[in-house]
């Protein structure tokens, strides 16, 4: 099997999808698998140039990383790629407690040799910008300090209060945070300030991505960066965007993958465990385009309610049968977050999404559809397994609302090989997302 130029692991699916697309659309010929294959389905892929595993990690405690991560990052490790990424969410949401980036970093660094983890997380594409390490997202057409952020300040799980990333991280590992800020990044001697850090052995090198030509210069500098030891990177798809700009700079890469247009499908099943603000003007803006929205109680879920799950299932099915899309909701905006209330049940989060994604196959395999789709990062990541997907590779790049692109679904299973399945994180897409997706693009 060929060499891959970069292998990564993504702390939820919607995040490696992200990755997968990015890679996708400079034709980098790229496979998501959704847990480490086997012999026989890595062999599936053997003109791969880059390669993921999509986890779970961004909802989970540290100590089910320091139970599950050093395995998948020695696998990752021997696919022998001169980089390796930890994919994490453009906004950085973490804690101490769950998600913790810190920690990540820390089992990353005792896997690869204790070197100095790079950080990148600005992604101009992604409206996501790092200036002298403080992060900045944009939303509805302003651009927010990450703890001023109307929706992140205030996420249900990991909410963000701290701007500064290295602050932030202080609270998740007593790891020292070097910056390569952008000034520095563009100054003629960056190569020389870059050194002086390492010199000083820092856990992480965090470096400012602001504009294209910070990212190119990031770019470069994670490949020196590479070439000293430091094989090991964290941070968000702004990682291979970096990358990419740095390699078409050299010339390493060549013109753009070219993917058919996606038709338009008589109907499709939407499941969504999300609480944004974003999906819910989504899923209005569907119940206005010939969608029928269904609101689900996602404790039925937790509390294993079967005569509930069934109804619904039926009701969705009689909706399908008829010729109409659906979209299965369990919430609608963050003011319906049962968060707080299910807190005190283990495994509550993990089982609503496990449960969509039960429901999800059903509806695929009853009715016989070919494109569907699933809201929410943490809800991807645990209902994508119930479907039998073993790997995902790019169907359609939405580069216009990049990080959530229609993916091709690789199973054993006839019902689901083949199918058309678009996975996007809560903050992603356009109010027209769920519509676009059926009617094509």
């Amino acid at each position: 099997m060929t060499t891959p130029l970069i292998a990564f692991y993504g702390d939820d699916l919607t995040g490696s999808t992200d990755v997968m697309e990015s890679l996708a659309m400079r034709g980098i010929e790229t496979v998501l698998f959704t847990d480490l294959p086997t012999d026989a389905q890595l062999a599936r892929f053997p003109d791969a140039r880059a390669i993921g595993v999509a986890g779970t990690s961004r909802s989970e405690t540290p100590d089910w990383m320091d139970a599950n991560l050093p395995g998948v990052f020695e696998w990752l490790k021997a696919r022998g790629a001169a980089i390796t990424h930890y994919k994490i969410c453009s906004t950085f949401d973490s804690s101490p407690a769950i998600g913790s980036i810190g920690r990540a970093a820390e089992i990353g660094r005792a896997v690869f040799g204790g070197r100095p983890v790079p950080l990148v997380v600005g992604a101009p594409q992604l409206k996501r910008w790092t200036a002298f390490a403080n992060l900045f997202a944009a939303y509805r057409g302003e651009t927010f300090r990450i703890d001023r952020h109307p929706v992140m300040s205030r996420h249900p799980v990991t909410p963000m209060r701290e701007a500064d990333l290295r602050r932030h991280l202080t609270e998740q590992t007593p790891l020292p945070v070097a910056l390569l800020d952008a000034v520095a990044l563009l100054a003629g001697d960056a190569d020389i300030r870059l050194d002086a850090i390492l010199r000083d052995d820092p856990g992480l090198v965090l470096i400012d991505v602001l504009d294209a030509a910070t990212q190119a210069a990031a770019g470069r500098q994670l490949e020196r960066l590479a070439e000293a030891g430091c094989r090991f990177a964290i941070g968000s798809s702004g990682v291979e965007y970096a990358l990419a700009a740095h390699w078409m700079t050299t010339g390493r890469l060549a013109e753009p993958a070219a993917f058919a247009p996606l038709p338009p499908a008589d109907r499709i099943a939407v499941v969504s465990g999300s609480c944004s603000p974003t999906t819910e003007r989504q899923i209005r803006h569907a119940g206005d385009n010939g969608f029928e929205p269904i609101a689900f109680d996602p404790r039925a879920f937790v509390s294993g309610d079967t005569s509930a799950i069934e109804k619904v299932e039926a009701r969705a099915a009689d909706a399908l049968s008829a010729g109409r899309s659906v979209i299965v909701h369990t919430a609608m905006g963050p003011d319906s977050d049962l968060g707080p209330e299910l807190s005190g049940t283990e495994g509550a989060r993990h089982a609503i999404g496990r449960g969509l994604g039960r429901l999800q196959a059903g509806l695929v395999r009853r009715l016989g559809l070919r494109r569907a789709v699933i809201a929410g990062g943490d809800t991807s990541s645990h209902a994508l397994r119930q479907l039998g997907v073993h790997a995902l590779t790019t169907r359609l790049p939405l580069p216009d609302t990049p990080g959530s692109p229609v993916a091709l679904a690789h199973s054993d299973d006839p019902a689901f090989d083949g199918l058309e399945i678009a996975l996007k994180g809560g903050q992603v897409g356009g109010d027209n997302y769920f519509s676009r997706i059926r009617d094509g693009v």
